[in-house]
């Protein structure tokens, strides 16, 4: 640890149990308890991260090694001691919440996490997402990491040098974070997740923004995905024990989780598709924020975006029924990268070089939909280096490397899934089967696709199985799924020149190999 001052604060109630939470959140009116025994809260206007209101204090020891730019935005350390007194004397004139919890499975990278809270609701959610330590662990607790959060303190701009009054500012060398002006309590997740993200490739340790399980013969799978893949709901497989589902480490040892819980979305909730999750929402102790709840009945509407499409359950790892219980497993034997193609173009299921891993890593692609977004009237393509662009504080070039050596190390199978839409885009085609892209998963976790015969795509490379079990044949070549196929080239061109136009700001820190990997634009 580092020679930093654990602040103590006089109100604070530290490590309470869940009942005892609970009852403060209702008794302090930061939320209601569903018919069913969820805690449901509302983060007021922001309903989701703000990306563009974190900072990263620029000081000596880590200025360097950080990737400065729109993302990992600079603030100074005489800003941020100002602004940290502040909230400390915010925190001090106040009741507080305390939990000590664990950040990563595997004790030889794990840190020691001490979060204060001023709701009693956000000392669940950490409570949840965290990893528990025992009572005895508990007796002798050393935090190396600090993270306050001070939901209704509010920056002054002018004065601290924040965009707006809301700030999420990281200090790497302190190993502290401070949150303001924000409920929103996925900020204390992934600020914890940057700070791993930026600590771990000195271990030798590539942290990933990932979900993963592992089969009954001991094979892993990594799932890497932007929001609305299916990385969550694909690795949650009943036939397979779910490792984590959003944030890991690959070392010597293998993988580790860093957390102890779950962070999922609710929105349109299927208890068919993912009824594990489904009977997390009828749990007590889960967390379900700006979920619609009937104010009289208590009965939740999983369906409604009426207070924001990002509804988000927070509930611990064990109510997965076939979680694992320590959090760790092995080599990964396949790693998955899943995208919701927009645009129709992509195979549904595709086996890729380490090369072009690397290259589909750094781009971290998927797209949205029209209708999603104001002014969003044709499929976006959507860019999120590493699967996880606002928590990557070093060049993605570090992290593709290590994902590289790695692939190659192991001889990992790797693959690019498309769960998005076949037969032309995104108000022409059809979303791509769940039933399929399960069938496609379990085909290459299996190794049901070693020595099919590939086609190659003329313009994305991929090598594409002409027959998968359970998959009827012609779904499986994209182009062929439109009935204009010269509709379908003008599209797939267009979309690989967005590869390759994205890809520019990247070029100085990879491989010529993994520049090769482009798609082609001739």
């Amino acid at each position: 640890m580092t020679d930093v001052l654990v602040p103590t604060f006089r109100a604070a109630r530290v490590n309470l149990p869940v009942a005892s939470l609970y009852e403060a959140a209702v008794r302090n009116g930061e939320g209601i308890i569903s018919v069913d025994g969820a805690l449901v809260v509302e983060t007021g206007k922001h309903t989701g991260r703000s990306p563009k209101d974190k900072f990263i204090v620029e000081e000596p020891t880590t200025s360097a090694h950080v990737w400065w730019g729109d993302i990992n935005q600079p603030i100074s350390e005489e800003r941020y001691d100002a602004l940290r007194e502040r909230v400390m004397q915010h925190l001090s004139d106040r009741e507080v919440y305390v939990q000590d919890c664990y950040v990563g499975a595997d004790p030889a990278h794990r840190r020691s996490l001490r979060v204060t809270t001023e709701t009693a609701w956000a000392s669940l959610f950490a409570e949840n997402l965290f990893i528990r330590p025992s009572a005895e662990e508990l007796g002798r607790f050393d935090p190396d990491f600090l993270v306050f959060d001070a939901a209704s303190f509010q920056a002054d701009p002018a004065r601290d040098g924040t965009r707006t009054e809301t700030f999420i500012l990281v200090h790497l060398t302190r190993r502290e974070i401070i949150i303001g002006g924000t409920q929103y309590a996925g900020e204390i997740k992934k600020s914890v997740f940057s700070v791993m993200n930026y600590l771990l490739p000195d271990e030798g340790v590539l942290p990933m923004h990932c979900s993963a399980n592992v089969g009954e013969r001991g094979d892993v799978a990594i799932f890497f995905g932007l929001s609305g893949t299916g990385k969550t709901s694909l690795s949650a497989d009943p036939e397979r024990t779910l490792i984590g589902d959003d944030e890991h480490g690959w070392g010597e040892s293998g993988i580790f989780n860093f957390e102890g819980g779950c962070y999922a979305k609710m929105i349109r909730l299927s208890p068919t598709a993912e009824p594990d999750i489904y009977a997390a929402t009828r749990r007590f102790g889960t967390i379900l924020e700006n979920v619609v709840v009937d104010p009289v009945t208590r009965a939740l509407d999983l369906d409604s975006e009426a207070k924001t499409e990002n509804t988000r359950g927070a509930y611990p790892l064990d109510y997965i029924r076939n979680a694992s219980e320590t959090g760790r497993a092995g080599q990964p034997s396949n790693v998955i990268f899943l995208t919701a193609d927009a645009f129709g173009v992509l195979p549904p299921i595709s086996r890729i070089t380490p090369e072009q891993a690397m290259y589909h890593f750094i781009s971290g692609y998927t797209a949205k939909i029209a209708g999603t977004e104001v002014g969003v009237t044709e499929p976006t393509a959507t860019f999120s280096t590493c699967f996880g662009a606002p928590f990557m504080p070093r060049h993605p070039g570090e992290y593709a490397k290590l994902l590289g050596e790695r692939i190659q190390r192991y001889a990992v199978r790797t693959w690019l899934i498309n769960t998005g839409w076949t037969g032309g885009p995104h108000g022409v085609g059809h979303r791509i089967s769940i039933a399929y892209t399960r069938a496609m998963v379990r085909a290459a976790l299996e190794g049901d696709l070693e020595g099919v015969p590939m086609t190659t795509d003329p313009i994305f490379g991929l090598q594409v199985p002409t027959t998968c079990p359970d998959v009827p044949a012609d779904v499986l070549q994209a182009r062929s799924t439109w009935s204009d196929p010269a509709a379908y080239d003008a599209q797939a061109r267009k979309l690989a020149r967005m590869f390759v136009e994205n890809f520019r700001t990247f070029a100085d820190g990879v491989s010529p190999e993994t520049l090769a990997a482009a798609p082609s634009i001739e």
